[in-house]
């Protein structure tokens, strides 16, 4: 029986190619973006599991997300994975991605199985070219917010819940004098509810297609972007 993991795993072999256009940021990136990585930890819940029945995955299969802080310049309150820049000390993507996310969650590095990359997306609102690391928690440990300046929550959530079609919308997202379309998670934990928008909606939208996981869900069902 092929496990999550096993499917996670296979991803960053399979050759396949985000959506084009991107379904967020809708363009090439700037040659001058600076380099970024998050990581997409996936791993075995340790707290309540979700009440959705999915066929694609367990109840108790997670991902690891963050709301930043308000008070930040870019992406304020935003759901998002642990990351950030490349630092000159960095060794590479997947080093800068471990990195931030023991800065931001306090988690131990040690107990996560990098199960490789995924293909760099540009976030032109920051002017980042971000690679995407999968991870796999084989050794969960406590995590919550390290900096309140930096995250104001740190929680996992059930891909379940996730999954479920009546935690989907469309949000519409206006910049600039420009309007987009973001897939939208509703999504709660810890007593908390939040909406997982933008870069990190658009990516988790497309990991599910491409695993086969997406669940039929009514599009038309919109919300506006909490900017």
């Amino acid at each position: 029986m092929t496990t999550a993991r096993d499917q996670l795993a296979a991803l960053p072999h399979d050759g396949g190619d985000w959506p084009s256009p991107w379904r967020v940021a809708v363009g090439a990136p700037d040659p001058g973006a600076r380099p970024a990585a998050v990581l997409m930890l996936f791993g075995v819940l340790d707290g309540v599991p979700s009440d959705h029945a999915s066929r694609a995955v367990a109840r108790d299969l997670d991902v690891l997300l963050l709301a930043r802080a308000t008070t930040l310049g870019h992406h304020p309150g935003q759901v998002a994975f642990p990351g950030g820049r490349l630092d000159p000390g960095d060794d590479g993507p997947v080093d800068a991605a471990l990195r931030e996310a023991v800065e931001e969650t306090g988690l131990d590095r040690s107990g996560v199985d990098v199960l490789g990359t995924l293909g760099e997306l540009p976030v032109p609102v920051s002017n980042h070219l971000v690679t995407p690391v999968l991870g796999w928690w084989s050794r969960p440990t406590p995590v919550g917010v390290v900096d309140d300046a930096e995250s104001a929550h740190v929680f996992r959530v059930p891909v379940a819940d996730l999954l479920d079609p009546d935690r989907r919308r469309t949000v519409t997202v206006r910049h600039r004098g420009r309007v987009h379309k973001s897939p939208g998670f509703l999504a709660e934990a810890d007593g908390r509810e939040h909406l997982v928008w933008g870069f990190t909606g658009g990516i988790l939208d497309a990991l599910f297609d491409r695993l086969g996981w997406t669940e039929p869900w009514d599009r038309s069902r919109t919300l506006d972007a909490p900017l």
